[in-house]
């Protein structure tokens, strides 16, 4: 192994559930956290004590703040300096069009300026390691890319992690980790890739490439142990339906009950995909509005498989 593995933020998704059962496996190097409302979190709204908990390994985990207001974000990572957690990162490539709209997210890589200035007023509010999470650009233009970069790696960024697509491509054309070599050989701070990681052994062949971490994503929720089968370089053969329970048990203790749904859905979503009927399962599951129901459907599903 060449490079450390980070799990990658993703809404609904990179909670401590999630991380719990990955760290059943065997756990990875560093977890951060799906994004938190800077505003949401100075409003000290019902569900903050939730998205800033950061067991099961504080010592791993990132932070990862989005918003549009530098004083607000900067006053969220006063806040979250004080907690116990391994950095802050700033959230400056969701795509999603309801969060570019209010000017978070990608919306930062629009300006250079801006963003320094951001990362300006962040940098003295917190003693952790401050990190970025971007793609290219609203365009394909390394140039434009690589001073962006260096504006926030002067300003104070100690890592920055591309997810080499362009703001507008989603995911509808593959990852270009070109990009991760190239900026890689320009800055002087370490640069992770994310994107495209679908196997242990792509996530083995990107940590060898030129980068200074791989950040894994979906694949880590349809793999859990995905990061332990790479490390320990063997195939892993776990057990399907005991994983499923054990997610939905960590899902009960660590979550809300106001989110039991929305999180079960967005897991099976992607841990279905180890079955061989699981679209159907899928659909069965969805159709459940509490964790009671979609856990008898889960049992049903495997004994009925092995009638």
């Amino acid at each position: 192994m060449k490079a450390p593995f980070f799990l990658a933020p993703m809404a609904e998704i990179s909670h401590r559930a999630l991380r719990e059962l990955i760290e059943d496996f065997g756990g990875c190097d560093c977890y951060f956290s799906e994004m938190i409302s800077a505003a949401a979190l100075l409003a000290n709204g019902p569900f903050e004590k939730w998205y800033i908990d950061s067991a099961p390994k504080p010592e791993k985990h990132v932070f990862q703040l989005v918003g549009s207001n530098p004083e607000v974000i900067s006053r969220a990572a006063a806040v979250l300096d004080r907690l116990d957690c391994a950095g802050i990162d700033i959230n400056m490539g969701c795509s999603a069009p309801l969060i570019r709209k209010t000017g978070a997210g990608a919306a930062w890589m629009a300006s250079i300026d801006n963003a320094g200035r951001l990362i300006s007023q962040v940098r003295p509010q917190t003693k952790r390691r401050l990190s970025v999470k971007l793609r290219i650009g609203f365009n394909e233009d390394f140039d434009y890319l690589l001073r962006f970069c260096r504006c926030l790696e002067d300003a104070g960024v100690e890592l920055i992690t591309l997810h080499p697509r362009t703001v507008m491509e989603k995911f509808k054309r593959t990852a270009r980790w070109e990009y991760v070599a190239l900026l890689k050989n320009e800055l002087k701070i370490p640069v992770a890739g994310n994107g495209d990681v679908a196997s242990p052994e792509d996530l083995l062949r990107r940590a060898a490439s030129p980068c200074d971490a791989v950040m894994v994503g979906r694949a880590a929720v349809k793999m859990p142990w995905i990061f332990a089968q790479a490390k320990n370089n063997e195939e892993f053969t776990p057990n399907i339906e005991e994983t499923g329970l054990r997610f939905l048990e960590l899902l009960a203790l660590y979550q809300p009950p106001e989110f039991h749904i929305s999180r079960a859905r967005r897991f099976f979503g992607f841990f279905c995909d180890n079955l061989l009927w699981g679209n159907y399962l899928k659909n069965l599951l969805n159709r459940e509005e509490s964790l009671t129901g979609i856990k008898r459907v889960w049992q049903e599903f495997f004994a009925e498989g092995s009638s």
